[in-house]
């Protein structure tokens, strides 16, 4: 078997590389032979027998992608591209894929579709299901023109029929789809003669004109799965910890999945590796694109071919799902010597395995990808970013702020009292203000925590750096206050967080945290009691030193809103102390720690704003009887729904709705738990609303879920002035999310219906957020 692990491949001249490779088997003598004499490239005579007005043969570079184990199996990967940086990054990556097991990848049947396009059906329904009644003898008459196909077993396989709409001046579109196994070839003409083939049957069965007849390059029937775990060990670098490159990876995902300009350069990346592997192997890369690209576009947005996330032992996991219906037989691949060649290194027998490897392929460019943009990328602008806040800090503007911005990154000493003293230097006032500098600079050399605390909170450091630990806010989508008393909730994370940074000093003290937000500007004070009580818990459950630790929080979501700002907060914190003590904690562990912590807030909580802030991701949740114990499922949609969120601007603390509600329950059990039982129902239909994307169903239940609330009296008349607002805009639901009594709302629209809804918010004077469920 072929040994895809080649050290130090890069360093041999070209000549030395093909030596490399005959003598491992790889090449044959007379392929040997043709790369290195340079006539394993098409000939002008042979290109002027494939395309029209030939003038030339164009070249472009072939390398080797290395490294690559897909399915426990090693592959030499022939790619043809001429963008520099690009097959290193594949073979990088696929070597670290490689210590971790390397990738699987799974091609489902290869399908291709053919499109029969009828005009002028006096009765469309009719014609529909009597297309259907007679899909054995359509297949029959399909097949009966490639008996060599029908041979190698492939041919027909199904009938599908659509009604697309009424057309300008042709009556309703009816749309005949046939599904043929193409086997191991591209399959175009094949199609397309068998499309041909069936137009007088199929005008014959619904008495209409068949008008276009021909494939369709979407080819979603043809979906490849690749897939890569990998532990964070293998991909710390020298300034970024395992841990920080994964969750920075994530997050540069998270861009693409919420940004479709974004999504656009990922999934370009991911493009750069299977358009190459496609031209060296002869297959039609615009084909290819555009389905990608269809692919990507078939929600409501267009989104990455990519996920990435984290699993329950910390790995990274990166899987890619993109349709890929590639060809290894025919003329066209078989007339280039050179694709006869880049063939036979790769050694793949059969379309199904030469896609699934192309899946890998994209996956690991991908990976290259993000990997580069989370660690030099992001340390680089994460850098500028800090320089400018703690410019700002210092007071530098007008002319002069970008200039001590530029000294600063120079300088490496990225505080404020180096602003201070870089803002005097350009002043030319440094002899006569150095006395007024020496008492308002930041000293060098900090003051012990415990007379900072009582003079002044800390300087902020600005933004938060590449350790910064990240607890997730929330909205709830249905089910608020019932899943207190044992019942259902849907919640998912939103696009505002909280980050927590953890350091310690060699002085004595209690511990202290600092609340920031994101720009460096200090926020509302955190109480003192409850800090130092949620400090002393978790210093205390993870049995870590209190004495010298500064916690600093950087926070983008707005307290006392309903969006689990303090249960991000409990997580973010948690997370940041242990990783300055180097504990490894589970997701569960912190969730656990988390949810002390708001009881600490909140008195009586759920359990559902600390799982969602630990965990990420959407779930159905229940409350069960265990001091802290719930049950919760991953909840997937077909694609991302956008949820406008609106501030009302009054704070409500959770722990209040919750106790006015408890105190109407216990003076009537029976009435409450009667409301508690109907939202509960509406949450069970929500996830299968969900589980569809049958966005109005789900606006529905919402609705009626605010109704509920409002019997509750936990809304108010800001939250229901949102909520009207959001409806006359074009809304198809709206309820109020999280503990009400001010807070926040969200807002579900139609696919484009989110902006409407946003500028009528913010005409009336609200603070709008747009996030997703996904």
């Amino acid at each position: 078997m072929i040994d895809s692990r080649i050290p130090k491949f890069y360093r041999l001249s070209v000549a030395e590389r093909l030596q490399l490779l005959h003598d491992r088997g790889v090449l044959s003598d007379a392929d040997h032979a043709a790369l290195r004499d340079g006539t394993s490239s098409l000939d002008v005579e042979t290109a002027d027998r494939l395309i029209e007005n030939v003038i030339g043969v164009f070249s472009l570079p072939m390398g080797l992608g290395l490294n690559f184990r897909i399915n426990e199996c090693d592959y030499l990967v022939p790619m043809v591209v001429e963008e520099p940086s690009i097959i290193a990054a594949v073979s990088s990556v696929a070597r670290l894929v490689r210590q971790a097991g390397g990738f699987t990848s799974v091609a489902d049947e290869s399908l291709l579709i053919g499109q029969i396009q009828v005009v002028d059906v006096d009765d469309p329904e009719r014609a529909r299901l009597a297309v259907l009644a007679r899909s054995r003898e359509i297949l029959d008459l399909a097949d009966s023109g490639h008996p060599n196909m029908v041979a190698r077993g492939g041919g027909a396989r199904g009938v599908e029929v659509f009604l697309r709409g009424e057309t300008a001046q042709n009556g309703e579109l009816l749309v005949v789809h046939l599904s043929v196994d193409t086997r191991d070839a591209m399959g175009a003409n094949l199609v397309n003669s068998m499309c041909e083939a069936l137009a007088p049957l199929i005008e014959e069965i619904t008495g209409g004109r068949v008008f276009l007849r021909i494939l369709s390059n979407l080819t979603d029937r043809a979906l490849v799965r690749a897939r890569a775990v990998i532990p964070p060990a293998l991909i710390a670098t020298g300034d970024f910890t395992g841990e920080q490159v994964r969750d920075g990876i994530v997050l540069a995902n998270e861009f693409a999945a919420m940004d479709p300009y974004r999504a656009t350069t990922h999934n370009k990346g991911i493009m750069n590796g299977v358009d190459a592997v496609a031209l060296a192997t002869g297959n039609d890369w615009r084909a290819i694109e555009a389905a990608a690209h269809a692919y990507a576009a078939r929600g409501i947005r267009y989104a990455p071919l990519t996920a990435w996330s984290v699993d329950e032992h910390g790995n990274l996991v990166g899987e890619l799902t993109m349709p890929l219906k590639v060809g290894t037989v025919g003329g066209q691949v078989e007339s280039n010597p050179a694709v006869r060649l880049a063939r036979t290194i790769l050694g793949v027998s059969s379309a199904r395995e030469l896609a699934e490897v192309m899946a890998a392929v994209g996956l690991a460019q991908n990976l290259a990808a993000l990997t580069a943009l989370s660690t030099k990328g992001i340390q680089h602008g994460h850098m500028r970013l800090h320089a400018r806040a703690v410019a700002a800090a210092a007071g530098a503007e007008g002319a002069r702020f970008d200039e001590v911005v530029d000294r600063l990154i120079a300088d490496g000493e990225i505080k404020v009292w180096k602003a201070r003293q870089i803002m005097q230097t350009l002043d030319g006032a440094v002899a006569e203000a150095s006395s007024a500098a020496e008492s308002a600079a930041e000293p060098a050399t900090p003051p012990p925590a415990s007379a900072l605390a009582a003079a002044r909170p800390p300087v902020s450091p600005g933004a938060p750096g590449p350790d910064a630990q990240v607890g997730y806010g929330k909205i709830i989508l249905l089910g608020e206050h019932s899943v207190v008393y044992g019942h259902h909730a849907i919640a998912a994370p939103i696009g505002l967080s909280v980050r927590a940074e953890a350091t310690r000093t060699t002085t004595s003290g209690e511990p202290m945290i600092a609340d920031w937000s994101v720009d460096g500007s200090v926020r509302e004070p955190i109480r003192k009691d409850i800090s130092h009580r949620v400090a002393a818990l978790i210093t205390g459950r993870l049995g870590v030193p209190a004495e010298g630790l500064r916690i600093a929080v950087f926070s983008d979501l707005p307290r006392a809103s309903g969006l689990g700002a303090s249960a991000a907060f409990a997580v973010a914190v948690i997370r940041a102390v242990a990783g300055r003590f180097n504990l490894r904690l589970s997701d569960a562990e912190v969730s656990g720690l988390a949810f002390e912590c708001e009881q600490i807030v909140h008195g009586t909580p759920s359990g559902i704003d600390n799982t969602v802030a630990t965990f990420g991701r959407p779930v159905l949740f229940r409350k069960t009887d265990a001091v802290g114990g719930h049950e919760i499922r991953d909840i997937v949609t077909p694609y991302p729904i956008p949820v406008v969120i609106g501030i009302s601007g009054v704070h409500a603390l959770t722990s209040q709705t919750v106790g006015l509600v408890r105190t109407a329950w216990q003076k009537n059990p029976a009435r409450y738990d009667s409301i508690f039982t109907q939202i509960d129902a509406l949450v069970l239909a929500g996830v299968e609303s969900l589980r569809h994307g049958d966005i109005a169903e789900l606006g529905e239940l919402m609705n009626i879920n605010q109704g509920l609330l409002n019997a509750l009296q936990v809304s108010s008349p800001e939250i229901e002035q949102l909520v009207a607002i959001a409806r006359r805009a074009g809304a198809l639901g709206a309820k109020l999310t999280g503990g009400g009594g001010g807070g926040a709302m969200i807002a579900i629209a139609e696919p484009g219906g989110a902006e409407p809804i946003i500028a009528a918010m913010r005409r009336a004077g609200f603070t709008t957020y747009l996030t997703e469920i996904r």
